[in-house]
């Protein structure tokens, strides 16, 4: 940064800091942002970047900067009157005591447990399921803040040894340590500079797993792109130096490995992911066998294969060749040849989310439009029965092994916290193991499912959750949500933060567009590249619907999204600002010309395609959030939200796309940028700052859609 822009950019947030408490103007004064001459050349376009220097994460300026703009957003927020009221009710509703899903391993069983407020849910161990729980591991020891989280853990076969990392203040890095389950002590061993991994122990023990890259620097480490993902084996008592390389392919930097033993200690099951999409390279090593070698054994990429379990030299897959919905096939390692393949359960028309074995059954997770359905085969692919479940919503777990009587899974809704099921594999039958207490009348309220037509003709379904009676007037301030991406699909969930808001009046709907999994990989391919522009139609027709439909009207109307959904959010700003009361877009991937050159952006190339391809640059430049806000436009209240430890989608984005739209800004609403510290993506992020994060985001929905205090 030249000594000129760099006295600009001091000078003008050293003038907002003196000046950052003081009374709101109706028009907000912003952070004088300085812009340089950068220009960038796209095949043949040029794209000026005037904010590039916020890419710097580390400089004296940028750290200036989002402490001015953080100076600035929480004067605001801290003026709206109800943000406390609201704060004390989430405080009260986030107090519930809640588990995860509980599984056998050896002789015990391992649950995560939060008493309601604790910043990080603590791992505890039972001899039996009416046991008193023994303590394992308590994150909210690591860290006085609660930044320090629990990212994984793995289990020993014989369940006395676990393997576990942490990652510190939400960032995607871990540090994985050994602790002794039956003295609750650490090892020695210390594994580092893993990220996006497991881990997967050997039979006797003895060792297990992992995926790491090499270690970065510490100036890079949070922005620097992340290639060559190496899979190593770690033996006890032994340091991370002397890890056996297992598998890598240094001729292809993008290859993700992802190592896994079969439950019957036979084999090593090497996954091979490139980019985000879902297709796979498998391969195989035999375990039994010393120096054996790592056999290819799917190198097409032609498809998903998920493995499931495997029969001695029978591996079971998930795939969706020729099934776009999925199937499960089987594979005859001595004989690969794909002539040789069976198919075990065939495509439907629903799509197959996961699958289990369990008591030598197949447990298949469908989703029905967005909503779990349950039902479980044998081995031959004969329907056993379905597995009841309580309503509209999400299942999940199932989880176990072949000889295992006794399963557990999940069940949530929008207004039912997730309630956890014990199954019995003999007899089909659920009881309730453990079933959360909030302080909250979900019979007051209700989920209804539409289906409306988007730009195109396309039929989308949308959740709508409300109280029971609303008038559908227009008047009732409503926040609609979405994703569309990654074939990740969005399905029925609990959120605490939501029951805030329903209890103030707000409709909250969530749209399952194209781009996501909800229908299969054709629903999916539908929202990537140049088909991306199908995601944005499908949302902003949900927006349109819930207007022409009288839930609400455009001034009442908020959109919701983060990470790909920030990128959704930004974009349909752009496109329809008219159509929008206010905006929440948070972590989004808002510079579509540049995500490619950071940590993991380069693997999302497989859902956006990259500005380096003359074709998808033109698409990519067409509704990129950055690059389409124009100057002059009267754009909605919008609140970014961000976190300075983010190197899944660095901040960057949402700082150049803030200064850029606080610029552009033409009217009095008001354009924030919150900038959490000491966080990441979401992930492991401590109750404490999530509460306070929704305060913040309800706070601003009440104020700039004026809703309406409720009624006591």
């Amino acid at each position: 940064m030249s000594s000129t822009l760099k006295s600009s950019v001091l000078a003008s947030t050293a003038m907002l800091l003196l000046a950052g408490c003081a009374e709101m103007s109706p028009k907000l004064s912003y952070p004088g942002t300085a812009q340089t001459n950068q220009v960038d050349v796209y095949h043949g376009v040029s794209i000026a970047d005037p904010y590039r220097w916020l890419e710097d994460d580390n400089s004296a300026e940028t750290k200036a900067w989002v402490e001015a703009q953080n100076r600035v957003t929480s004067a605001w927020l801290n003026s709206v009157p109800e943000r406390a009221a609201i704060k004390e009710r989430l405080t009260k509703l986030w107090n519930y005591e809640r588990y995860g899903i509980p599984f056998k391993q050896g002789r015990r069983y391992f649950i995560s447990r939060n008493d309601g407020l604790q910043n990080q849910s603590v791992l505890y161990t039972l001899s039996a399921l009416d046991a008193e729980p023994v303590l394992l591991l308590d994150p909210n020891k690591l860290s006085a803040d609660g930044t320090v989280a629990l990212s994984g853990y793995a289990i020993s076969d014989d369940g006395n040894l676990m393997a576990y990392g942490l990652s510190t203040a939400g960032s995607d890095w871990q540090e994985w340590k050994v602790r002794d389950v039956g003295t609750g002590q650490d090892r020695p061993d210390l594994i580092k500079w893993v990220k996006f991994s497991g881990a997967s122990w050997t039979k006797d023990g003895k060792g297990f797993f992992y995926s790491r890259y090499d270690e970065p620097t510490e100036v890079a480490r949070l922005t620097k792109a992340n290639y060559f993902h190496k899979l190593y084996y770690h033996r006890l008592g032994t340091p991370q130096s002397q890890d056996a390389l297992v598998f890598h392919r240094p001729d292809q930097k993008e290859w993700n490995f992802y190592g896994h033993v079969t439950d019957d200690g036979r084999f090593l099951v090497i996954s091979s992911s490139q980019g985000t999409s879902p297709k796979r390279r498998v391969f195989y090593r035999d375990l039994q066998k010393d120096d054996s070698p790592v056999v290819p054994l799917l190198t097409d990429f032609d498809a998903a294969y998920d493995f499931i379990d495997n029969d001695g030299p029978v591996f079971w897959f998930r795939t969706d060749l020729n099934a776009p919905r999925g199937r499960v096939i089987a594979i005859d390692t001595t004989q690969p040849e794909r002539a040789n393949w069976k198919e075990i359960l065939p495509q439907t028309a629903e799509t197959i989310v996961g699958v289990n074995v369990v008591h030598s059954q197949f447990f298949v997770t469908y989703l029905k439009d967005a909503r779990s359905q349950v039902k479980v085969f044998d081995l031959a692919g004969r329907l056993a029965r379905e597995v009841a479940l309580p309503g509209i919503g999400s299942a999940g777990g199932f989880g176990g092994k072949r000889a295992d009587t006794e399963t557990f899974y999940s069940f949530t809704s929008y207004t039912v916290p997730g309630v956890i099921y014990r199954y019995d594999c003999r007899t089909g039958s659920s009881t309730v193991f453990r079933q959360p207490k909030v302080d909250f009348a979900p019979a007051l309220y209700e989920t209804t499912q539409v289906f409306y037509t988007s730009k195109d003709g396309t039929r989308v379904p949308m959740f709508i959750t409300v109280k029971k009676g609303v008038k559908l007037d227009g008047s009732n301030p409503t926040l609609l949500y979405g994703y569309g991406g990654f074939n990740i699909p969005v399905t029925p969930a609990f959120s605490v933060s939501m029951l805030a808001w329903l209890e103030w009046g707000g409709v909250y709907a969530v749209a399952n567009l194209r781009g996501g999994g909800e229908y299969g990989e054709e629903w999916h391919e539908a929202g990537t590249k140049l088909k991306k522009q199908n995601v944005f139609d499908d949302f902003i027709a949900a927006g349109e619907w819930l207007v022409t439909n009288r839930y609400t009207s455009p001034k009442k109307l908020a959109i919701a999204g983060g990470s790909n959904g920030g990128l959704l959010v930004g974009a349909v700003l752009n496109q329809r600002p008219d159509l929008f009361g206010a905006a929440l877009p948070a972590v989004g991937v808002m510079d579509m010309l540049r995500f490619h050159k950071f940590t993991i952006g380069w693997a999302w190339t497989s859902d956006y395609g990259s500005s380096d391809n003359a074709d998808e640059f033109k698409a990519i430049r067409a509704y990129s959030p950055l690059h389409n806000i124009k100057a002059g436009t009267k754009y909605p209240p919008t609140l970014i939200t961000t976190a300075d430890h983010d190197d899944r989608v660095v901040p960057a984005h949402s700082f150049k796309y803030a200064a850029t739209l606080q610029a552009a800004q033409a009217g009095a609403a008001p354009i924030l940028i919150r900038i959490e510290t000491k966080a990441g993506h979401g992930a492991g992020k401590p109750t404490s700052k999530l509460i306070e994060e929704a305060a913040d985001r309800q706070a601003f929905l009440v104020k700039t859609l004026a809703v309406k205090p409720p009624k006591k």
